[in-house]
């Protein structure tokens, strides 16, 4: 079998960025060439095939392909007839097979050859092979440049926040305050994740990208996650406590063992994929169950993550309502103070609850998508899919960068006369004339 993409008249843009493929067999019904393993109806046959992909460029001279990458790979043909098959004829029904993926489209036009070896018991229960269907999946070229569009316009607003920020927290006389420091790694890993280093996909082949990418965007859930349990936490902490990581070694270490998994899942794949395009840890009956599972308690310890979170939030607000009573006995000047940065406080917290939500409702439904893709869903999300990614791109960096603009230390006269150091909201201890314990 041969198959050539995109169709005669077309070609492939850089701008597609990626692509995955499935195909589906059509297996016909044949008395001499029966479909399945005898004596064993629970089992799916073994389909094995060699796999070689080319490429050639539009402006190449030459009429040969090159070869790209070349495989011999085995997948599980699971097929089912819906017909009586005393009735003569009919096609079996079979599932979509992973068959390969791509990180970069950097070529306008692939060929991929297809063989079906007959010998050394190979193939002898897949039954008559009567046709291949392919599907091809790729970024949608728009997509890809209102996304190259936002990330170039956001880099540069999150960098000077940064900066500003930085400089605000060195120009105290103190030592920044953890949260603060945590602020500043969350903004370093914001930018990192920002900067448009797709654009060098358009003239350089870069495989890699899809790998880079799931690794940017983990970090940014990892820290995010960890800024926010340091974010309540800190207003829930007696004063001693207050100011020292190893007070959350046990919520930031099950965050980074969670990421790490994911990492590794991730290099599984994708790493392997760089060597290998045609390698799938969906291929078999039992990586595909794994992979399920994973996908399913990945999506479970994110919502009893969200619920930690809004444990915390709720005994935090239960404090400010206890601390309250204690701004009638404060001056005008110092109540409106600490009045104002309660309001700050309860708005981010709902902020934060907002933002947590959603991260976790994107973190579940970008990996069944991309299960879905696996397997070469021809219903079109892309829409869907877009309008949700870049949503929740803008959210994050409008959070973060009200995070940093909220919560930058202030030097000025007020903030000096009320002690410097109670830059950021303390909600444990009763606050008096002198300060706040």
């Amino acid at each position: 079998f041969a198959i050539q993409f995109p169709h005669p008249g077309l070609e492939m843009s850089r701008w597609h960025q990626f692509i995955v493929s499935s195909v589906r067999l059509e297996i016909e019904y044949d008395e001499d060439q029966k479909y399945g393993i005898p004596g064993k109806k629970d089992s799916y046959p073994v389909w094995t095939f060699e796999a070689r992909l080319y490429y050639k460029d539009k402006n190449d001279t030459s009429t040969e392909w090159k070869e790209m990458a070349t495989s011999t790979e085995e997948r599980s043909l699971a097929c089912n007839f819906t017909r009586s098959k005393s009735a003569g004829g009919g096609i079996y029904q079979c599932a979509d097979i992973p068959f390969f993926e791509i990180g970069s489209v950097y070529h306008e036009y692939y060929l991929v050859n297809l063989l079906l070896p007959a010998h050394r018991n190979k193939n002898r229960f897949i039954g008559k092979v009567a046709e291949v269907n392919f599907v091809e999946i790729h970024q949608n070229g728009g997509f890809t440049r209102v996304w190259f569009a936002m990330k170039t316009i956001v880099t540069p607003f999150s960098i000077a926040m940064l900066l500003w920020f930085a400089k605000k927290v060195k120009g105290l006389s103190r030592e920044p305050l953890l949260l603060e420091k945590t602020m500043f790694i969350l903004g370093v890993v914001a930018v990192f994740l920002n900067f448009p280093i797709e654009w060098f996909t358009l003239w350089v082949d870069m495989p890699f990208m899809l790998l880079f990418t799931d690794i940017r965007q983990g970090l940014f859930y990892a820290m995010l996650m960890c800024f926010w349990i340091i974010f309540t936490g800190e207003h829930l902490l007696d004063q001693s406590e207050r100011n020292k990581l190893k007070v959350y070694w046990r919520q930031v270490g099950c965050i980074g063992f969670g990421c790490l998994c994911l990492l590794v899942f991730d290099m599984c794949e994708r790493g392997y994929q760089l060597h290998n395009p045609f390698y799938s840890i969906w291929a078999t009956e039992l990586g595909s169950k794994l992979a399920y599972a994973f996908i399913i308690c990945a999506g479970i310890c994110a919502c009893v993550y969200f619920l930690f979170l809004c444990v915390m939030v709720i005994k935090v607000f239960w404090n400010i309502r206890g601390k309250r009573a204690t701004f009638a006995k404060m001056s005008r000047a110092r109540r409106l103070h600490y009045e104002g940065l309660i309001y700050r406080f309860e708005f981010l917290m709902v902020i934060t609850l907002l933002c947590a939500a959603l991260t976790v409702i994107f973190f579940v439904i970008s990996n069944v998508n991309e299960a879905q893709w696996k397997f070469g869903s021809e219903e079109s999300t892309v829409e869907i899919s877009s309008a949700l990614f870049t949503g929740i791109y803008g959210m994050w960096n409008t959070y973060v960068l009200t995070l940093m603009y909220l919560y930058a230390p202030s030097t000025g006269d007020f903030a000096a006369g009320y002690n410097e150091s109670r830059d950021t909201v303390e909600l444990t201890g009763e606050p008096n004339e002198s300060g706040a314990r």
